[in-house]
């Protein structure tokens, strides 16, 4: 069965077939929708009014460099326990007779 999410944008209602699990493609276009509402009114008192291409494209970099920061992060996380993993088996191994 195919799944679709639904999302409206601009007074325009758009669909798209879910590639993953329909409450995770759910989540993330309601996150979409959230972002281009906060970009919106974030430039609600410009003159003339900001486009909608111009606030989509501010939107999708937002979410990108929130993207971008937790991936690096997740990253340092990584290393973070990696170092310690290490440390933690090196004193084991001096430590067992």
């Amino acid at each position: 069965m195919e799944q679709l999410v639904t999302i409206e944008l601009f007074g325009q209602t758009y669909t798209f077939k879910a590639e993953t699990e329909i409450s995770q493609a759910q989540e993330v276009a309601d996150m979409l929708v959230a972002e281009v509402d906060q970009v919106q009114s974030q430039h609600s008192d410009k003159l003339p009014r900001i486009d909608s291409l111009a606030i989509l494209i501010s939107a999708a970099l937002n979410i990108a460099n929130d993207n971008h920061e937790l991936k690096k992060q997740y990253s340092e996380l990584l290393e973070r326990v990696s170092r310690r993993s290490d440390k933690l088996m090196s004193i084991l191994e001096t430590n067992v007779p």
